[in-house]
């Protein structure tokens, strides 16, 4: 089995509807997908409608988290959707990411970027506002070549012009609310230096005894070094180990599949949770 547990449509910050980034899971030969736009299900439905015969779809969500001014993200797989503690929390991180790209906006109109509102928006469509669209939305401008080279000190990144923090989660909080709607938490690329996130082991560990059900460990911002040293972490702490490729459709590359979960531990995620099933294709 192929199984990729981390991706993104355009309910989020992909750049793809979630029937399309079903159909390329079917291409990439994946046996299972889980769609995990951030702080969203909305693309949930429209991904479970389109599922190409032979691929299961695990609904999930990544969660946005902070501690201590670092940006911390919780994948969340197969909870309660109707959840009303953590259907709440999802809205008010969506409505503190629209009010932050706002803001965002604003500060870059000041530092003299020809860019509106309504661009952003235009670019979000009815998915959950992040600052790819914004980045987006500068490549569109003229202003940058290409996303990524957004998201540095000079516009973007923590502690760039026009960087503006927003409201998100205690990752402890987190976890506890995940697990009550009866999902299973995993922590999404703990030690991406490249995004200058890496997470202390002791603050993993006290996620571990607050219910956390694994680490994200093959990811595209892990080296080897990072990836050794989480798997050894994981088998202290008693914690899943997975691998996903955070897969965002043309912002990232197209690259289903190029990090995989095993069988064994895709099975204990789905007798962990409770709160929702995966759904298979027609023909299954």
């Amino acid at each position: 089995m192929r199984i990729d547990l981390h991706s993104h449509s355009d309910a989020s910050d992909g750049t793809e509807p979630p029937a399309e980034v079903v159909r390329r899971a079917g291409e990439a030969s994946l046996d299972v997908l889980a769609l995990t736009d951030h702080d969203t299900v909305a693309g949930l439905s429209a991904a479970a409608a389109a599922l190409p015969a032979g691929l299961t779809l695990v609904p999930g969500m990544e969660l946005s988290c902070r501690r201590e001014g670092m940006s911390i993200h919780l994948l969340a797989y197969l909870f309660d959707p109707a959840d009303p503690e953590l259907a709440a929390e999802c809205e008010r991180i969506r409505e503190a990411r629209e009010r932050r790209g706002r803001q965002v906006v604003e500060r870059l109109v000041e530092l003299g970027v020809p860019l509106t509102w309504e661009q952003v928006a235009t670019l979000a469509g009815d998915g959950v506002v992040g600052r790819p669209h914004i980045a987006r939305a500068m490549v569109d401008a003229g202003v940058i070549s290409e996303p990524v080279q957004a998201f540095t000190t000079e516009w973007l990144a923590p502690g760039g012009r026009a960087y503006v923090s927003r409201y998100a989660l205690d990752p402890m909080a987190a976890v506890r609310l995940v697990r009550a709607a009866g999902g299973a938490p995993v922590l999404a690329h703990p030690k991406a230096s490249k995004r200058g996130r890496v997470i202390r082991d002791e603050w993993i560990a006290e996620l571990a005894d607050a219910g956390l059900f694994g680490v994200e460990v093959d990811h595209t911002d892990h080296d080897e070094a990072a990836r050794d040293h989480l798997r050894d972490l994981a088998v202290d702490l008693d914690l899943a180990v997975t691998g996903s490729s955070d897969d965002h459709g043309r912002l990232t590359g197209h690259r289903l599949g190029c990090h995989t979960t095993s069988p064994e531990v895709y099975a204990r995620l789905v007798a962990t949770a409770t709160g929702a099933a995966p759904a298979s294709g027609a023909g299954e």
